[in-house]
């Protein structure tokens, strides 16, 4: 069975996304079979928007498994929290069906990358956030920041949620594209890696910087690390 992480940001539209795709052209580039899979969409139909974001920055078609929806297994129109959405269209997430999709794809490939729906705490029903989720199924965590304002508080906020769940943070990718004060972003990234050992994680913080120097300049986004205690 490949390895399941879980990508989550501090906020929404913090680049979890963009980092998750860049994340599996990385392993990809080194080897591993890769597939990345979100929890859950919402405002927009048909293939998840995520998804495809993923496909463009791994340099790939969209898969067979996207097409049936494996990757994705609930897209909703509303571009609101998973619950509300859901019920919206006269349903509700069961936790159970994403469960399945995501052994399925790690029966097929090295490394699953399973991003959330906005932060740990969004309800993907009435009765379960995702952090909830997280837990139960055990998956490690790769947590998504930036220098911005407010960063600080979510970001240490986040460990602080995940170490009493006993969930295992394997680091922070650092989105550092559009940070326009040197001096913030110089404190607020020695405070992570600060606060990822005052925590007890055995983890590390990795710089992201524009999709383009990846993708277009061929730079290697260099996040193995992150993974080194997954047997990469």
């Amino acid at each position: 069975m490949g390895v399941v992480t879980c990508i989550s940001g501090i906020d929404t539209d913090i680049g979890k996304s963009v980092a998750t795709g860049l994340m599996a052209r990385s392993l990809s580039s080194s080897g591993y079979s890769v597939i990345t899979q979100k929890l859950v969409q919402t405002g927009c139909l048909g293939v998840a928007e995520d998804i495809q974001c993923h496909r463009q920055l791994m340099g790939i078609d969209l898969l067979p498994e996207d097409l049936n929806g494996l990757t994705c297994p609930y897209v909703f129109s509303k571009p609101c929290s998973p619950h509300l959405a859901a019920e919206l269209e006269g349903t509700a997430v069961d936790p159970e069906r994403i469960r399945r999709a995501t052994e399925r794809l790690a029966a097929r490939f090295d490394h699953v990358l399973l991003e959330g729906a906005g932060g740990l705490l969004v309800p993907l029903t009435r009765n379960l956030t995702f952090l909830d989720y997280l837990q139960e199924q055990g998956y490690p965590l790769i947590l998504v920041s930036s220098p911005r304002l407010g960063s600080i508080n979510h970001t240490l906020s986040a460990l602080e949620l995940a170490r009493g769940r006993g969930i295992t943070v394997r680091g922070i990718v650092y989105n550092c594209y559009g940070a326009s004060d040197a001096e913030i972003s110089r404190d607020s990234r020695e405070v992570f890696a600060h606060f990822l050992q005052v925590y007890g994680f055995s983890a590390c913080v990795v710089d992201l910087e524009s999709a383009d120097s990846y993708v277009d300049q061929g730079k290697f986004f260099d996040c193995l690390q992150l993974f080194a205690a997954g047997d990469v």
